[in-house]
């Protein structure tokens, strides 16, 4: 029996202290703080791959570069004006976009409406203004015939100083220890990346352009999965914190541009130990960011896929 609207989706119920969390209730799901994490970062949850509720599977950093400058923006790492003392924008959600531009108390439920025949789910994150001066939203969007996907596009507000680019950076491949970057004709991996990489820093980044990934139509594609057959039974370092050890089933993750630019890059970086700590990555390097990047175009969007292998 189809799925009804009411039990399709995952969103709040309206309530100020309800969990800020939506998307399909058997797919994949986006949460904001307070939801317990870094601040600044959009929450992604695939609970369909064996996951305990709070188990999430990556980040997304919201990360915009005015005009005429070289230094982005970084939401999980730039104090936060509204939150004194704390580390991390402010984030928060509303049913419309004008109301995201001006923050919100209580979690928004999410508008549901039919698009091209299917029904959708959309939620706005506002972001807190950057230091400088730039001033974004985030739509998030969710397809009920594609329940382990969901859309994310970046928005100027009317406040904001004009901007070069504004990257959504999935920020956490190193829990999944995403190795193999899948492209047009040919799998990269990080260990032929950086052979030499290690100790706590991220490697330099490594650039794909738009003609090296691969292509459905006029979208671009481009996957990461990782190495091991058997994830579950590695070694850890004895100090490595247990919410690193890998746990569910194995999968791959996809970012697809249905309509990309011209000057569209994939980008990755590496980090040899676990994040915030000196910890060996079991098995080397693996890649940690990950980044669409291309000319800054109010609502560019692409779609990000989580699917058990």
């Amino acid at each position: 029996m189809p799925l009804s609207s009411e039990t399709r989706w995952l969103r709040p119920s309206g309530a100020p202290d309800d969990e800020p969390r939506w998307g399909h209730v058997d797919g994949i799901q986006i949460g904001i703080p307070p939801i317990p994490g870094p601040g600044g970062l959009l929450r992604v949850f695939t609970p369909y791959l064996d996951h305990p509720r709070e188990r999430l599977i990556n980040f997304i950093a919201v990360e915009p570069i005015p005009q005429g400058e070289t230094q982005r923006g970084f939401s999980e790492l730039e104090p936060s004006s509204l939150d004194p003392g704390e580390r991390g924008k402010r984030f928060w959600s509303a049913d419309d976009a004008q109301a995201a531009e001006h923050g919100g108390d209580a979690p928004a439920r999410g508008v549901t409406e039919v698009v091209d025949g299917v029904e959708t789910l959309t939620v706005w994150i506002g972001v807190e203004r950057f230091d400088s001066g730039a001033d974004v939203r985030v739509r998030v969007r969710f397809f009920a015939d594609r329940p382990h996907e969901v859309e994310v596009a970046g928005f100027a507000n009317a406040a904001s100083v004009p901007l070069s680019h504004l990257i959504l950076t999935a920020t956490m491949g190193n829990w999944a220890r995403l190795r193999r970057l899948h492209l047009a004709d040919r799998i990269v991996t990080a260990g032929e990346l950086w052979p030499d990489f290690s100790g706590t820093a991220f490697a330099e980044h490594a650039r794909f352009p738009l003609a090296e990934l691969s292509r459905e139509g006029d979208a671009a594609i481009v996957s990461a999965t990782g190495d091991e057959e058997d994830p579950w039974s590695v070694e850890y370092a004895a100090d490595t914190a247990e919410h690193w050890r890998f746990l569910g089933r194995r999968a791959v993750q996809t970012w697809r541009v249905d309509d990309p630019h011209p000057e569209l890059e994939a980008v990755v970086n590496a980090r040899w130990s676990y994040w915030a700590s000196a910890s060996e990555i079991p098995g080397g390097p693996a890649y940690e960011n990950f980044e669409i990047i291309e000319p800054f175009r109010q609502g560019a969007a692409f779609r990000f896929s989580v699917a058990e292998i």
